[in-house]
């Protein structure tokens, strides 16, 4: 977006039209001008501009999941990106003396009107003012009016009335300048007297289109149009009402047909919609979350599953910030124990054993990393999950290295990171294989059960998973595809039972409540 506004940019300056400018240095003395006494005039020329900005806005729902209103912080964190894009004076005189846009009434090309009322006033004021502070001088200073009560009564009126209008305008610019939009939404929110009546939303409304306003008189000052863009993210981790309430903040903001604003909505449908059916906002839709979205988003993109070569550029920018982290520690580490023990005989051992931590997660990594590697295919596409196995498999790695004896170095780094994976992306069917594995220990030759795969003891039990998805069906849905998991499990990484209970104990990825949950609902079944 900033690559198109620049071009565009370009491209107006080469049609000869006026450059951009903007209200910082000089420019900031000329918008205060043209907001004292001046009212900006949308002309055809304007409307046929092409050249604009944007103004990029973050708002985190999640940072708002608390309070009681989150579409206020939506609408405060609006007007805040504003504010500290174009200054708090500019804003705050707009608020007292600034006029919205309006359209011209014909083929004009004047672009500022001159505020006749408000110049006049200005005018009237100051002439007041010099006229009282002149009689209160005659009373004052000429001999022969000097001490008479009348000239003092009429000066000092007319001074104070004058000063007092100015005054209040300056004390008025002032109030908006320390106290900004944001806190003035904040206030109205904590107010019990507004929290339950119209007044409360007129008040916001007001706010939100003296900001339109301010924007459109920003448009004609700068000779381009403005765009505001807020990133909408982590509605998923709020709750329904909520998410209800800041979509229909979002419509009401969009409601305006010469709205500047732009949403980019940044969720997860699979998660927002049940959050809607579960809301009062769905009337009249058959309670159709998706009917709703269709509805509320004119430009919907669905990101594609990524590519091999775009999942590994993932992966790497997630291993790069873990050996970052990785490098510093170990090297602190080091230095520390080096600086205590001084040559003595365990510095050397700990260095040993850090170095080799650092060569088997490097190997793991690489695994990770091989496109000719099965592994690879495995690697999940969303950046959470990444970061989930990049900063599981240096620990796994390195608990299994505290192992006493040969057991510290079996598996492989390979075969931790696939158990690694494994375990991220199918959590309910590999809690299942390993419940089904400690039940048969209990019921069959230990030597007997320690020569077969994973694979096979999880078919067997493949069809009471199957009796039991109902009560199960969350679990479930953490799984991932399930025909990739027999491919793994069966072809790719056929684990067998003993590698299985050689893993367990440093599966920290695995949520063992699934499996406590699996054992219980087992056990129950099998008694009726």
């Amino acid at each position: 977006m900033r690559e198109e506004a620049a071009e565009r940019e370009a491209s107006e300056r080469e049609r000869g039209e006026p450059r951009s400018r903007r209200p910082t240095g000089w420019g900031l003395l000329q918008a205060l001008w043209y907001l004292a006494f001046y009212q900006p005039v949308v002309t055809e020329r304007h409307l046929r501009r092409r050249n604009l900005e944007f103004l990029f806005v973050r708002f985190s729902a999640w940072q708002f999941a608390g309070c009681d209103r989150l579409w206020a912080g939506l609408v405060t964190t609006l007007c805040e990106g504003v504010r500290q894009h174009f200054g708090a004076l500019p804003l705050s005189v707009f608020h007292v003396v600034g006029a919205a846009p309006r359209f011209a009434p014909g083929l004009s090309h004047a672009e500022w009107a001159l505020k006749t009322g408000a110049c006049l006033r200005l005018w009237g004021l100051l002439l007041v003012l010099a006229a009282g502070l002149g009689i209160l001088l005659v009373a004052l200073l000429v001999p022969g009016a000097k001490g008479h009560p009348a000239l003092k009564v009429v000066g000092g009126a007319a001074t104070s009335l004058s000063g007092s209008g100015l005054a209040l305008g300056a004390v008025s610019v002032l109030k908006n300048l320390l106290v900004s939009e944001k806190r003035k939404i904040e206030r109205l929110t904590n107010s019990e007297r507004f929290a339950g009546q119209l007044g409360f939303m007129s008040k916001v409304r007001a706010e939100v289109q003296a900001l339109v306003g301010f924007l459109g008189f920003m448009e004609i000052f700068e000779r381009r149009r403005l765009r505001v863009v807020l990133q909408v993210t982590s509605l998923e981790s709020c709750y329904p009402e909520k998410v209800a309430g800041v979509l229909n903040a979002i419509g009401t903001l969009l409601a305006d047909a010469h709205s500047p604003f732009i949403f980019l909505l940044a969720l997860d449908p699979g998660v927002i919609v049940p959050c809607l059916e579960q809301t009062g906002c769905m009337k009249g839709l058959a309670d159709n979350g998706y009917l709703y979205l269709s509805r509320t988003v004119s430009l919907p993109f669905s990101i594609p599953p990524m590519g091999a070569r775009s999942r590994l550029r993932c992966l790497e920018a997630a291993v790069r910030t873990r050996e970052d982290l990785m490098y510093r520690i170990i090297t602190a580490n080091i230095e520390r124990r080096c600086g205590k023990c001084r040559g003595g005989a365990a510095a050397p051992g700990r260095r040993e054993a850090d170095a080799e931590a650092v060569r088997r997660i490097h190997e793991a990594f690489r695994c990770l990393h091989d496109g000719d590697d099965p592994l690879a295919r495995y690697v999940p596409c969303g950046g959470a999950s990444v970061r989930r196995i990049v900063n599981t498999i240096p620990v796994t790695l390195r608990l299994l290295l505290h192992r006493d004896g040969p057991r510290a170095l079996s598996p492989s780094p390979r075969a931790a990171a696939a158990w690694v994976v494994m375990a991220d992306r199918w959590p309910c069917r590999l809690s299942w294989a390993l419940q089904c594995l400690e039940d048969a220990w209990h019921s069959q030759p230990a030597a007997e059960l320690a020569t077969r795969s994973l694979w096979s003891v999880f078919q067997e039990g493949v069809g009471e998973l199957s009796a039991l998805r109902q009560p199960l069906h969350n679990v479930l849905s953490l799984d991932q595809d399930p025909e990739l998991f027999q491919t793994f499990l069966a072809r790719d990484f056929p684990f067998s039972t003993a590698d299985a209970r050689d893993l367990l104990p440093v599966t920290v990825n695995l949520d063992h409540s699934i499996r406590h949950k699996m054992g219980l609902l087992r056990g129950l079944d099998r008694l009726q």
